[in-house]
């Protein structure tokens, strides 16, 4: 497959991208739970069927150490018992955050108030950065039909 948009070759797409990385880095630098941001950005991805997403994603939390059995029980963390209650609530929160279309007026109080009982607000900042911005980039890599299975773990 080849992808139909070089949006890092254009300059709009290109400053866009700039600040998209900054974004990321921000989220990055923060108190989150390393292994919890993986977790979330695999499974937005997931949900929004971004293939470059996932490679990147996944390869980038194994070379971090997370193992095959939870990357592998992302897409099923509500029946899994190898997350904690934390990651659960993060994952609860960015599938709500994801799919806001398809629920009754975005993130309900009770996802919210558990996403809070675990998270400090510089983590809820981070938490609610990294929805935003993971979401951005599936939309921009779903619509230009960017490739996925070469990614280099630490590439980007």
């Amino acid at each position: 497959m080849d992808a139909r948009f070089d949006h890092r070759g254009n300059p709009v797409g290109s400053k866009v991208t700039k600040y998209l990385l900054s974004a990321s880095k921000a989220v990055g630098d923060s108190t989150l739970p390393a292994a919890t941001q993986h977790l979330v950005e695999i499974r937005i991805s997931q949900i929004n069927g971004c293939a470059r997403c996932i490679d990147m994603h996944t390869k980038d939390a194994e070379q971090a150490g997370e193992t095959s059995v939870r990357l592998n029980l992302v897409a099923a963390w509500r029946e899994a018992t190898v997350f904690t209650d934390a990651e659960r609530a993060a994952l609860d929160l960015a599938e709500q955050g994801t799919r806001i279309a398809d629920g009754d007026g975005g993130v309900s109080d009770e996802v919210w108030g558990n996403a809070a009982k675990h998270y400090d607000d510089d983590q809820l900042a981070a938490l609610l950065s990294l929805v935003a911005v993971m979401n951005a980039w599936n939309r921009l890599n779903v619509i230009t039909q960017q490739p996925a299975g070469d990614y280099q773990p630490g590439q980007w």
